[in-house]
């Protein structure tokens, strides 16, 4: 509680000595301030290894425009027996609403530049994304596919 008190202070005394510094400071640190990425992490089954860890980055926010919304996403084999690299994406990512169970349900569609799978994740809670497929219906063991938010 204590360092969420003192990062609130910090920020607010960044704001308040960028107001006082002019308008061109003021616009810099207002940029800087907007920054929404938000990351999640976690490590999925493998047939032939012992986990694929999975860290997907996403920035700006579900109102944004589809163009202000970016993602991030790797994905490393541990040990893998023919120890492939780290796979990378980047792209745009969608808000879509429903899945074969929920209807209201949150899934967020991340759709890679290039080539590369477009992968689906069901918004579980704001700490919590799982893998489901492009039906948007869930695995089986859904509880191996969630990635956390990290602080």
């Amino acid at each position: 509680m204590q360092l969420r008190t003192l990062l609130a202070g910090s920020a607010m005394l960044a704001l308040l000595a960028g107001c006082a510094s002019g308008p061109s400071d003021t616009a810099s640190t207002g940029e800087a301030m907007e920054s929404s990425a938000v990351t999640y992490k976690g490590t999925l089954p493998c047939r032939n290894c012992d986990g694929i860890d999975l860290t997907v980055v996403m920035e700006g926010e579900e109102q944004s425009a589809a163009t202000d919304r970016s993602f991030d996403l790797s994905a490393a084999y541990r040990n893998h027996p023919q120890n492939p690299p780290t796979e990378t994406y980047s792209g745009n990512w969608e808000v879509l609403s429903g899945t074969a169970d929920n209807p209201s349900a949150t899934v967020y569609e991340l759709t890679p530049n290039g080539e590369g799978q477009t992968y689906y994740f069901l918004r579980l809670d704001p700490q919590t994304l799982e893998l489901i497929d492009p039906q948007r219906r869930r695995f089986q063991n859904n509880s191996m596919l969630q990635l956390t938010r990290q602080q």
